[in-house]
């Protein structure tokens, strides 16, 4: 049973499906189990418990009933962000990078959140923070 994961939901379906499907197994070992880029859903697992689940932003909203409301919001702090640990945060940022990930803030020790602790930050095609850490 796969208790919580993250389902982000995406305007820019086709782009953060393939970044997705490029970058996951490398970074957690996850594999795709459903989906394309022609969207609207597609789901990575890890030894059969969820990972992570793209789903179009336009589909959930005719669901939820907000197709009326805006797509975005004004520029503002993020809410969200993914964590992903990694063996080497400078490969997995360069692996995020070449895939179409924006570069945030470059590997970087951080003693003041944990002994060993070293992080970079990028953003996916659709703009959500995801940080990179080794510890």
């Amino acid at each position: 049973m796969d208790a919580l994961y993250p389902r982000l939901l995406v305007t820019r379906f086709a782009e953060c499906f393939r970044f997705y499907d490029a970058v996951l197994p490398e970074l957690c070992g996850a594999v795709r189990q459903k989906g394309d880029a022609g969207g609207p859903y597609a789901n990575w697992d890890v030894d059969d418990q969820a990972v992570l689940v793209l789903f179009d932003r336009a589909a959930m909203a005719q669901v939820v009933g907000t197709a009326a409301l805006p797509a975005s919001a004004a520029p503002a702090q993020d809410a969200v962000m993914l964590v992903h640990r990694v063996a080497d945060v400078g490969a997995a940022l360069a692996h995020c990078l070449a895939h179409g990930g924006t570069p945030v803030a470059g590997p970087t020790d951080r003693p003041e959140w944990g002994p060993g602790l070293r992080t970079a930050h990028l953003r996916d095609p659709e703009g959500t923070l995801i940080e990179l850490q080794s510890y």
